[in-house]
């Protein structure tokens, strides 16, 4: 009989506690290391080791001689710590912090879609299972995704997945057709042509910095298409004092840091709900890192085979710089 999976038990923490402290205190006991995805909580990303893409953090976790890594973040992120820390300890605050991208696109159901077109290469963007890594030839990351293709022999017909709107964008740059897996981000699917043209109406001064995951009909308007790390950067450098800014409203906490000068202005979903927050991002809290520090548990594990078919991929994409 499989356990049951293990689910925080928040009224298990003493309400005395400070958790800052026992968070520090547990670090330092688990010889842990804490990481924090850009769209975390500004709490967390505030507590955390290293702040930052989900790649580059599972880089930097894995130069660490930390024992443990604790990922806040999403579930694809703690998988890609554990593909390139194997002898380390995975875990993660919350085992349902999935992602849309990634939970659109199954293994099983991308290998049978696989089928339809032999002799393709496949690239998927780093926002995928350890599962849909292991059927891969190349990883990208949205800063990379250009270079990656454009590496490819361009004889060679292109499976891009799980994201159709960077896989648009890439096709924008480099001229390439590829084949697009259906998927999207719930966030940056809610950003829309006619709420920027509101938007840019309003702030006529603002630069727009949107990511590549948004619609095209959104990039194309944009000052500046990049990934977090590089609208991050992009804020910082720049001499403007306004910024509308496309992508999870998480990233305005490191924004404001960089530019205190600075006004951001979020794009707001369509829909009229709150969408530029990552509902799967957001079930990251204080009190699970806690928990999850104390308990060393929900652990993220992969088998190994798996583990070594995903790493083939990702270190075809590190070996291009």
């Amino acid at each position: 009989m499989n356990a049951l999976p293990y689910v925080p038990d928040l009224e298990t923490i003493d309400p005395s506690l400070d958790l800052h402290a026992e968070i520090a205190r547990l670090r330092v006991k688990r010889k842990a290391v804490v990481l924090a995805h850009y769209y975390q909580e500004p709490e967390i990303q505030d507590l955390a080791d290293f702040v930052g893409d989900s790649l580059q953090l599972s880089q930097a976790a894995a130069k660490t001689d930390a024992e443990v890594i604790v990922f806040c973040g999403v579930h694809f992120m703690a998988e890609t710590a554990k593909i390139l820390s194997p002898s380390k300890t995975v875990v993660i605050p919350d085992l349902d912090a999935g992602c849309s991208l990634a939970d659109r696109c199954p293994a099983e159901a991308f290998a049978e879609w696989l089928k339809q077109y032999p002799g393709h290469e496949v690239v998927s963007y780093i926002n995928c299972s350890a599962g849909v890594k292991a059927l891969s030839t190349v990883i990208c990351t949205s800063s990379n995704a250009v270079r990656v293709v454009e590496s490819l022999p361009a004889e060679k017909p292109i499976v891009f997945a799980p994201d159709r709107h960077l896989g648009k964008w890439v096709m924008a740059q480099t001229g390439r057709n590829m084949v697009l897996w259906p998927g999207f981000c719930i966030v940056h699917e809610q950003f829309t042509a006619k709420r920027v043209a509101v938007l840019r109406a309003q702030y006529p001064d603002a630069k727009l910095i949107v990511h590549p995951e948004c619609d095209a009909t959104v990039s194309r308007m944009a000052d500046f298409v990049g990934s977090t790390a590089a609208m991050l950067k992009f804020v910082a450098e720049r001499p403007e004092r306004q910024f509308i800014v496309g992508t999870e409203a998480g990233i305005l906490h490191q924004m404001q840091k960089a530019r205190p000068d600075a006004e951001l202005i979020p794009i707001p979903a369509d829909s009229g709900c709150n969408c530029s927050l990552c509902p799967y991002m957001k079930l990251n809290s204080i009190e699970k890192l806690y928990l999850c520090l104390r308990d060393l548990k929900p652990e993220i594990t992969l088998d190994e085979s798996t583990r070594l078919q995903a790493l083939k991929p990702l270190e075809r994409m590190l070996s291009l710089g």
